[in-house]
């Protein structure tokens, strides 16, 4: 990869076999800032900002084009030429891809390769554009034009189906002509990256959203007089969302299930295992499961479809009697969810026998513990972004006694449903300062009479 420097260097004659042209670090800083500030091509990104490009820039520093040829007369093949505003071309002349890797720093626009220079590695016999895909691997950044024979215009063609910008005619070279095809390519090379990195940015927006149903569904509730909530935060530091996931659904028998996991480790591979996980849930859970066998079936599914031994998953699973008034709950290494109701401080539900988490330990159990519920409450479902945040300035985490009386306050301040949620989530970040660095999950289900 071609290493970034401050500003031009100086290439002396012998090495680049033309003189240089005036470096605008000698001009006088005033008509140097003028310059800069006239011709600076400015490429939007995928967020539509606009930024500098090093590889397409011609603001700070005249077109410089290097030229890869072997010439054992040392006789330069390429005219004087000037760029569109008048000035110089810089020419560079590297006779071997070794010398050419040398000489290739960010500062060069473009490269005018002969194609009869013979590849690394190669005889006469092998792929006759195997110098221009080694240039290619070598700059991919660079605009390319390729140099052949009058006579050879199939295979100038051929090269620009490969990679390059442009072809030229060894014996039709003049300085204009070449100049323009400087321009050309370099823009051409412009223009090609910023459409790739636009197709990259839709490409991952399609990602995202494709994860995110998976990971955050419709609930199916059809039939249950429950209320839903959720609302999800992802972490600062990833562009995809991370392994939190969660689910509710409503059997035959009114019984609603809903489960909230988080899977250890951030990224699309997570976020896929999590969107695994939580279709097998549903599908589990609408056949039938519940509980420890659920439970360790998930695990089996994990166990086979996880990229690491090291990897595993936190869960919390609530299966909610058709009355509404009683549940049970089984947590996999998972915070214990936080149960409201009128008159009665928010608290957290029991946690004993809390078992391990998903993919720790082989044959391990999750014991169903029964809890009551009454006739009105709030059961909210989180994962452990929203209680790892930090407390001011200091490294104190807000941890579950924190949220829990947070909670109780916004309770009282009269706030319900999503408008708890987002209160909650909100003033965790406030809390921590900013951006909370892991992902925050949080589901609430209400029951009133």
């Amino acid at each position: 990869m071609p290493v970034p420097i401050p500003r031009q260097r100086a290439i002396p004659a012998a090495e680049s076999g033309q003189a240089q042209a005036e470096s605008p670090c000698d001009r006088p800083a005033e008509q140097s800032g003028k310059d800069a500030s006239a011709t600076a091509p400015r490429t939007p990104d995928t967020a539509g900002n606009t930024t500098d490009k090093v590889e397409n820039s011609t603001a700070h520093t005249n077109l410089t084009l290097l030229l890869i040829e072997d010439d054992p007369a040392g006789s330069p093949i390429v005219p004087d030429m000037l760029d569109q505003a008048g000035k110089p071309i810089r020419v560079r002349t590297a006779r071997n891809l070794t010398e050419a890797g040398r000489l290739l720093t960010d500062d060069v626009h473009c490269i005018l390769l002969d194609l009869a220079l013979p590849a690394p590695g190669r005889s006469d016999t092998d792929d006759e554009l195997a110098v221009l895909k080694h240039v290619l691997e070598l700059a991919p950044r660079h605009a390319v034009l390729a140099l052949t024979a009058s006579g050879d215009a199939e295979r100038g063609a051929e090269a620009v189906r490969v990679g390059a910008q442009d072809y030229l005619f060894r014996d039709e070279l003049d300085g204009r002509l070449l100049s323009r095809a400087i321009r050309y390519a370099v823009e051409r090379k412009r223009s090609e990256s910023a459409e790739r990195r636009l197709a990259e940015g839709r490409l991952r927006a399609q990602e995202n959203r494709r994860l995110e149903r998976g990971l955050l569904p419709t609930p199916l509730l059809d039939g249950s007089p429950l209320r839903f909530a959720a609302r999800y935060r992802p972490g600062r530091s990833r562009a995809l969302l991370g392994g939190d996931f969660y689910d509710v659904v409503r059997t035959p028998d009114g019984t609603v299930h809903a489960m909230i996991g988080d899977v250890c480790g951030h990224g699309p591979d997570e976020a896929a295992l999590g969107v695994e996980l939580r279709i097998a849930w549903r599908a589990l859970t609408l056949a039938g499961l519940c509980g420890d066998q659920l439970l360790g079936t998930l695990q089996q599914v994990l166990e086979h479809e996880r990229a690491d031994d090291e990897i595993f998953a936190t869960l919390c699973t609530v299966d909610i009697a058709p009355d509404g008034r009683r549940a049970g709950l089984c947590l996999a290494g998972h915070p214990s969810p936080l149960l409201a109701s009128p008159g009665t401080p928010a608290r957290l539900l029991p946690y004993d026998n809390n078992g391990p988490a998903l993919g720790l330990l082989p044959g391990a159990r999750w014991p169903r513990m029964q809890v009551e519920l009454g006739a009105e409450w709030s059961l909210m479902l989180y994962t452990d972004g929203l209680i790892e945040g930090h407390v001011g300035e200091g490294r104190e985490r807000l941890g579950q006694e924190g949220m829990t009386a947070m909670v109780r306050r916004q309770i009282a301040e009269g706030l319900r449903g999503e408008q708890l949620l987002r209160a909650a989530v909100n003033e965790v970040r406030d809390l921590n300062g900013g951006e909370l660095t892991d992902d925050v999950a949080v589901l609430l289900l209400d029951r009133v009479p």
